[in-house]
């Protein structure tokens, strides 16, 4: 089974320090194969015989037995990659007139009604959700009208892990 492991928060403005290649070495000394790692924040590309669950035990275990440090991590299969990437719309894209972001959501915050919960105005970007994940667009114009800064202080913040589209699509194999 393929699956994609995103670790929330490490490598963030110097904190959490993680490099990818003792990172890589931790995945493959768990018995994981065809590890890579994609960019330095926490994307975790690999193999692995056991169910996703017995693979984020393994990984949450060894990694603050490695790292000192406990840090919140998600493994998705591929399918699930797949479909959240295939359900962003293929306009919304990374460029100088627009902004287009991915959350991906931990189990405690996994259903649509987290998009009333944040603290966005919502007339201000397009907002979906999606089994897993929560993806937005939204005009650079618009960015500070949409309170999109605000969603770091709010409590639903730690429950998320956030890539840039073209990130998102990366990992679910639909760029090279």
């Amino acid at each position: 089974m393929k699956y994609t492991a995103l670790l929330r928060g490490i490598n963030v403005g110097g904190n959490r320090k993680v490099e990818m290649k003792k990172l890589r070495n931790l995945f493959e000394s768990l018995g994981f194969t065809n590890v890579s790692t994609y960019i330095n924040s926490g994307n975790i590309i690999f193999e692995s015989e056991h169910d996703a669950k017995t693979v984020l035990v393994k990984i949450q275990k060894s990694f603050e037995k490695t790292f000192d440090f406990e840090i919140p991590t998600l493994v998705k299969t591929e399918k699930e990659m797949k479909k959240i990437a295939s359900a962003i719309p293929e306009e919304w894209q990374n460029d100088p007139t627009q902004k287009t972001d991915v959350a991906y959501l931990f189990p405690e915050a996994d259903s649509k009604k987290i998009i009333e919960e944040l603290p966005l105005k919502i007339e201000f970007l397009e907002i979906r959700y999606v089994k897993g994940a929560l993806f937005w667009n939204i005009k650079r114009e618009n960015v500070n009208k949409s309170r999109l800064a605000k969603l770091i202080s709010h409590k639903l913040y730690k429950s998320m892990t956030i890539r840039n589209v073209n990130t998102a699509r990366f990992l679910a194999g639909e760029t090279e």
